[in-house]
């Protein structure tokens, strides 16, 4: 099969991990990945925001209601949008840009989820006074990362009575 296609099908969501740390040499190949993602006009509005402190990995865990991996998790990492840069697209360059995240990890022998974060806000924003971010930056997602604890098989979700050629 081709290697591409390959970790595609192996990107899992993975929700349990080791506790060996994601070294920084994995890091900035995650970071490279991310930011390799298209974007519209390239405006490339992210920002990403790396959380490797045991007490904010705790504090996102807690609040979010759909992150207790990140107890577990040594690395998160908050992708987030710049406004100004990209008023209309923004969150579409960051989809992209947190999709390479997930897909730059088999080859890492790393493995992640994304936990959603964007389009919600008012009581669900609770990270934007936490990380001091400016008015302009919306988070998007937050993607737990480590080495995993659980072995998935790859697969592919193909389903073919979704498909419409040229017209519904």
């Amino acid at each position: 099969m081709n290697m591409a296609l390959d970790f595609i099908f192996r990107r899992r969501s993975i929700r349990k991990y080791t506790n060996q740390p994601v070294t920084d040499e994995q890091i900035n190949a995650i970071l490279h990945a991310a930011m390799a993602a298209p974007s519209a006009h390239n405006l490339k509005p992210w920002h990403f925001v790396v959380i490797r402190e045991r007490a904010t990995l705790d504090f996102i865990a807690q609040k979010h209601p759909y992150g207790k991996m990140l107890f577990a998790a040594p690395l998160a990492i908050i992708v987030c949008g710049d406004t100004q840069r990209s008023r209309k697209r923004w969150d579409q360059d960051c989809a992209a840009a947190t999709e390479n995240i997930l897909l730059s990890l088999p080859a890492l022998g790393l493995g992640g989820v994304w936990v959603g974060y964007h389009p919600l806000e008012g009581s669900f924003d609770f990270l934007r006074d936490y990380l001091q971010l400016p008015e302009n930056i919306k988070v998007f997602s937050i993607v737990s990362i480590g080495h995993p604890a659980e072995t998935k098989e790859a697969r592919t979700q193909y389903d073919s009575s979704v498909i419409h050629y040229e017209r519904w």
